[in-house]
């Protein structure tokens, strides 16, 4: 049980690594909070997912759960992103 909880906690480490190296650091993304939400859902989900269910079946909901942690983390990042103003270029550092 120890070593499955290990390798889910290194398997979300290692994808939420990934998934954050996919934006660019040297400009401003105004849709960051999509890509992050998307990514916070899906560990969430899985988690929670894997930790209510049954004795038999913790892969499946573990899947289940990261994917609609996925969709729902993707919708109100989404709308936050919606939400806050444009960037705007000011001449500042460059």
């Amino acid at each position: 049980m120890k070593s499955t909880i290990v390798k889910l906690a290194f398997m979300a480490i290692i994808s939420s690594a990934l998934f954050s190296g996919c934006t660019n650091s040297n400009t401003a993304n105004p849709n960051s909070g999509a890509q992050t939400g998307a990514v916070v859902g899906a560990i969430a989900g899985s988690a929670i997912g894997y930790n209510n269910s049954g004795r038999h079946s913790k892969g499946g909901t573990a899947i289940v759960g990261g994917l609609l942690g996925a969709a729902v983390g993707a919708g109100i990042g989404n709308a936050v992103d919606n939400n806050n103003p444009a960037p705007q270029n000011t001449g500042g550092w460059q």
